[in-house]
C-alpha cells in the first residue's frame, strides 16, 4: 500500500485527532491539525483516495471521516514511534509472590490504560519439593504437594484398593527421597521403569497419586487474570451499543480465546498490536489488544496486555504495556 508523504501526514493527523475526541474529522480541522498549507479541495481529494484504499470511512451522518481498522494498522505499523521513557508514577510490584504480582500487574494495566488489563499467569512449575499422603477413609486419601516456591496443592484421590496410613507414608517417603526436585511428569516416567524393584501395590499407589498430582497442578492454575472489564462501560464508542459490549464481555468469559490470542504474542519479542477485525481472535472491529511477553530469569513465561477500543492512544498503551512487562519480569526473576 503506497502512500505519498502528504497522504501519510494527513492520515496520521486524522487518526490522532479522532483518537483525541472521537468525532469524525472534517477537512477544515485536518488542514489545521496537519500543519500543511493545503486547500480544502486538495484535502478532500486525498481523503477520497484514502477511502478507496479502505483506510478511512465516511459515516453517513457527517461530512468528516473516521479511520478503519486498516487505517489504524497502517498508522501503528509505519508512523508510531513509541518512546520508552520511564513513567515516573509507576508503582513497583510486590516481589516474590507470583500470584500477587500477576494480580497487581493486571490491575495496574487497567488503572493506567483505563481499559481492561489482562495477564496470562506463568505455568507454575510442576516440580515438587515435598509430597505427603494422608488417609481420609477407606479407599480415599489426600495428596499434599509442596512446590519449590512454597505453593501447596491438595487433591483427594479415590483408589481401587485400600491402603493403610503406613503404606501411604512408605510411598511418600520413597518419592521424597528419590524424586524431590523432579517434575511430576518425570516422576511418572521413572516409575514405569522401576516397577520391578518395588512392591507392586506401592507402585500402583504412587502412580495413582502422581497422576492425581499432575491433574491438580494443571487445574489449579488461574490461567488468565483480567482486571477492569467495567471500564468498557465508560467507553463512549461502546456505551450506546449493548451488542458490542455483550460481545466484549463474552470474550472475557471465554478465557481460552484470550489465551490463544495472548499465546501468539508470547512467541514474539516486544509489544504486539492486534487491531479489531484483523483476526478471528479479535472477532469484532471495535476492540484492539496491545500485548507483550514477560520473562522469569530470561525465559518467556507469560504475556500481558491491554484490551480496549480500536480508538485508543496506541503510543501511550505501548509504553504502559512495555513498562509493565519489564516490571513483572523484574519482580518475578530471582537473578535480579
Amino acid at each position: 500500500m503506497m502512500l505519498d508523504d502528504r497522504a501519510k501526514l494527513l492520515l496520521k493527523a486524522l487518526i490522532e485527532r479522532y483518537i483525541a475526541d472521537g468525532q469524525p474529522v472534517g477537512s477544515r480541522t485536518l488542514s489545521r491539525a496537519s500543519g500543511l498549507e493545503l486547500s480544502p479541495a486538495t484535502i478532500r481529494n486525498v481523503m477520497s483516495d484514502l477511502e478507496e484504499l479502505g483506510l478511512v470511512a465516511s459515516p453517513h451522518t457527517s461530512a468528516g471521516r473516521v479511520p478503519t481498522a486498516r487505517g489504524y494498522r497502517l498508522f501503528v505499523d509505519t508512523m508510531l514511534t513509541a518512546r520508552r521513557e520511564q513513567m515516573a508514577s509507576m508503582p513497583l510490584l510486590p516481589p516474590d509472590q507470583p500470584q500477587r504480582v500477576i494480580a497487581h500487574a493486571a490491575q495496574m494495566l487497567s488503572n493506567m490504560s483505563q481499559f481492561v488489563g489482562v495477564v496470562v499467569a506463568p505455568r507454575r512449575s510442576s516440580v515438587f519439593r515435598h509430597i505427603e499422603f494422608l488417609r481420609l477413609s477407606e479407599r480415599r486419601f489426600l495428596v499434599i504437594i509442596v512446590s519449590p516456591e512454597g505453593d501447596v496443592q491438595n487433591r483427594v484421590v479415590h483408589t481401587a484398593a485400600d491402603y493403610t496410613q503406613s503404606q501411604l507414608a512408605e510411598a511418600a517417603n520413597y518419592l521424597n527421597a528419590n524424586y524431590a526436585g523432579l517434575t511430576i511428569e518425570a516422576v511418572r516416567e521413572r516409575l514405569k521403569g522401576e516397577v520391578e524393584e518395588l512392591r507392586s501395590e506401592i507402585v500402583t499407589l504412587m502412580q495413582t497419586a502422581v497422576e492425581a498430582s499432575s491433574q491438580a497442578m494443571e487445574q489449579d492454575q488461574e490461567e488468565v487474570v483480567i482486571s477492569g472489564e467495567r471500564n468498557l462501560l465508560a467507553v463512549t464508542d461502546f456505551a450506546g451499543d449493548m451488542k458490542h459490549l455483550r460481545h466484549a464481555f463474552e470474550l472475557f468469559e471465554q478465557k481460552t480465546q484470550l489465551m490463544r490470542l495472548l499465546e501468539v504474542s508470547s512467541k514474539a519479542e516486544g509489544v504486539r498490536i492486534f487491531i479489531g477485525g484483523e483476526s478471528q481472535i479479535v472477532p469484532f472491529e471495535e476492540l484492539s489488544v496491545v500485548s507483550a511477553p514477560y520473562e522469569v530469569d530470561g525465559q518467556v513465561v507469560g504475556t500481558l496486555g491491554v484490551i480496549g477500543p480500536t480508538r485508543m492512544a496506541y503510543d501511550r498503551m505501548i509504553q504502559i504495556v512495555d513498562i509493565t512487562s519489564r516490571l513483572v519480569s523484574n519482580a518475578l526473576s530471582h537473578n535480579k
